[in-house]
């Protein structure tokens, strides 16, 4: 994933400008990381060490929505939402 295709995440996603620590934004960069992964494997189901970053992807993303949904449940619905989780 390149640069500006972070910058467009953060700028989607962010609270302003150079917001690169918030959960929403983590969350949205792994969705997208995510993404990217899925269709690499699609290709090469024999990349294990691949599959494998892409499991410990996921496992950070549900930690960060939990974490998300315990402390504001509204920006927790709303990320889930834009992002269609």
């Amino acid at each position: 994933m390149g640069r500006l295709k972070v910058e467009e995440i953060i700028k989607k996603f962010g609270r302003h400008e150079k917001d690169a620590g918030s959960p929403e934004v983590q969350i949205a960069i792994l969705t997208e990381e995510i993404i990217n992964l899925t269709k690499h494997l699609q290709k090469n189901p024999k990349d294990y060490n691949s599959k494998r970053g892409l499991i410990l992807k996921i496992a950070h993303r549900k930690k960060l929505l939990k974490y998300l949904q315990r402390k504001s449940l509204e920006r927790y619905n709303k990320i889930k939402k834009l992002l269609k989780l």
